[in-house]
């Protein structure tokens, strides 16, 4: 493990308010894994556990769920659902490589949002990124943030896998590399690194219901200390969200 990055993580991972909220975030998902009526309903419950996680994300856009399919937020809800529907096709590409993933999983979901050469790729020059949660401005550095995530994702085998979903999630959803659909394509993220490293594979588990039931204000507190440096509090934050996420799946 070379990275500076992911020498940082694992800082980060053992600050013990940090380790406490990601391993109580690991066993509530090891905890649904177990559950015999999750388990004889597994096509239901990660077909239920999409439903609800793409309309999460959208609403954390400030989406109407409601709205009308031909309306600028029922566009945004579609682009949540096929986003995450997305996400079991990329998993195995996910540890090998990840900008191709990203770029994947932004074409999806920016898809008749963007111009079409901007579809899979990172902002460049003065491009600006859409802001629905009033982070304010995008940092610049979008191409040197992006390697150094690949980097991490590279040298990532013995760092906690939640360490890895909450980073990877921070620098898209924060850091918004795309001018359009960065926090979806963020969201979508953490559900491809907890599959990817075998934490739920079946994707049962509702991370962004997780993070709605903590509330869109604590959502952008928890960016806004990422971007500010305040890693700590930001991991606490995810880790709560991760619990919540699993503690949100019922058999159906």
């Amino acid at each position: 493990m070379t990275g500076h990055l992911a020498q940082a993580v694992v800082r980060w991972a053992e600050v013990p308010e940090v380790s406490h909220a990601l391993t109580t975030g690991r066993a509530a998902i090891d905890e649904l894994l177990w559950r015999r009526d999750i388990r004889s309903a597994a096509a239901e419950v990660t077909a239920a556990s999409k439903i609800t996680g793409a309309r999460d994300s959208a609403a954390m856009e400030g989406a109407d769920i409601a709205a009308t399919e031909d309306s600028p937020m029922g566009r945004v809800l579609a682009a949540a659902q096929a986003v995450t529907g997305e996400v079991p096709a990329v998993v195995d590409t996910w540890s090998s490589a990840p900008l191709q993933v990203l770029a994947r999983l932004h074409s999806v979901a920016a898809f008749q949002h963007v111009a079409p050469d901007q579809l899979g790729r990172p902002r460049v020059g003065d491009e600006v990124a859409d802001d629905p949660l009033n982070l304010g401005p995008a940092p610049e550095n979008t191409a040197l943030r992006l390697t150094l995530l690949a980097d991490l994702v590279a040298d990532s085998t013995d760092i906690p896998a939640l360490a890895v979903a909450g980073i990877a999630h921070a620098e898209i959803a924060g850091a918004r590399p795309f001018v359009w659909g960065s926090g979806l394509v963020g969201r979508a993220v953490v559900r491809v690194v907890l599959a990817a490293r075998g934490v739920d594979p079946s994707s049962f588990s509702i991370p962004e219901a997780g993070m709605m039931q903590l509330g869109r204000p604590a959502y952008v507190r928890a960016l806004r200390a990422y971007e500010a440096g305040n890693v700590d509090e930001y991991l606490v934050w995810f880790g709560q969200a991760i619990e919540l996420g699993a503690q949100r799946v019922s058999p159906p």
